[in-house]
């Protein structure tokens, strides 16, 4: 854990061969990180920007784009998940993510399929199978979790896709009769960067809508209380120069939670971050600004729709660039 007490837990949004080889040890040996996640994004830059893989993907004859980039992810994956497993052994996370398939995103058997069998030739425990939060992702996890799988629900940012994940995870979870690990991943920046434009013109305080968004969404994750689940907070770099690296994860510092964050925005809150409990925020607090928004003729529901819709296009985009370069 980054902060024992708080059972707060940091894990690097990021996954590069060379990295994983040199400066990702280096952070869990100072006990900086204790996991780490990847999505089709950053499996896109690493793959097509780095040399690391040329000499892979030249042995890779005969294979269909989508194996080869299965072959590639799944040899990173494994080695993330070996290092970090002497963390894994001690209860300290460990936990490596790999995403489906984003075109599987409406088709449940099919995700439930490719889950498997990611997860069966990764072969390491500490391996979460990532499903984004649509209604053919809540069948997914729930049959993942109750087959032992440890799952990475992906791209929330509505209390109602967080509750139907916390079910599906409690289902499984009896099924299963063992407790299995779970994380519920809600969306922070983008929401402040679809607003923030419209609520600096109307003066009403920018960068907060992402946080009271996603607090208000871990206070209903912790109510639940679903075995082995908690919140995650993702999208955390911050693109506002005026902000501090470190923003968002000071901003969302909570009992039993995760933040994931880009190395440069870990580095600098492990430097400069303020590393007390910022969660959670009262009710009352959360629906004050969201009556400001509502005042000044701003949808919310709206607009985290449209933020949803958008993720699952800029995954399948980024999908669909690592296939077609290979």
């Amino acid at each position: 854990m980054y902060i024992e007490d708080l059972k707060f837990s940091l894990w690097a949004d990021f996954i590069e061969r060379d990295y994983l080889d040199n400066e990702f040890k280096t952070l869990i040996d100072d006990g900086i990180i204790n996991g780490a996640t990847s999505n089709p994004a950053i499996f896109k830059n690493a793959i097509l920007n780095s040399p690391a893989y040329k000499e892979q993907l030249s042995s890779l004859t005969g294979l269909s784009p989508k194996e080869k980039y299965e072959a590639v992810a799944i040899f990173d994956i494994t080695k993330a998940a070996d290092i970090l497993k002497p963390l894994y052994d001690k209860n300290d996370d460990g936990y490596v993510s790999i995403e489906v398939d984003p075109f599987l995103s409406d088709d449940a058997e099919a995700t439930i399929s490719e889950g498997k069998r990611l997860f069966k030739s990764i072969n390491r425990e500490n391996v979460m199978i990532k499903v984004p939060a649509t209604p053919a992702g809540y069948i997914a996890m729930e049959e993942l979790t109750a087959s032992g799988i440890p799952v990475n629900a992906t791209l929330i940012f509505k209390k109602q896709q967080a509750i139907a994940c916390a079910k599906a995870f409690e289902a499984g979870v009896k099924k299963n009769a063992a407790t299995v690990h779970t994380v519920i991943s809600i969306f922070v920046s983008r929401v402040d960067r679809a607003l923030d434009a419209k609520l600096s013109e109307n003066g009403i305080d920018v960068a907060l809508s992402g946080i009271y968004n996603s607090a208000d969404i871990y206070n209903v994750i912790e109510k639940m209380q679903v075995p082995g689940c908690r919140t995650l907070f993702a999208s955390t770099g911050v693109k506002d120069d005026s902000l501090a690296a470190h923003y968002y994860i000071d901003g969302l510092l909570a009992y039993n939670s995760v933040n994931t964050a880009p190395i440069d925005t870990i580095k600098a809150f492990h430097a400069n971050g303020v590393k007390k409990k910022a969660l959670p925020l009262k009710d009352e607090v959360i629906q004050k600004h969201f009556e400001k928004l509502d005042s000044i003729g701003i949808d919310f529901e709206k607009i985290l729709d449209k933020q949803i819709s958008d993720g699952l296009v800029a995954f399948e985009d980024a999908f669909r660039d690592i296939l077609e370069s290979l």
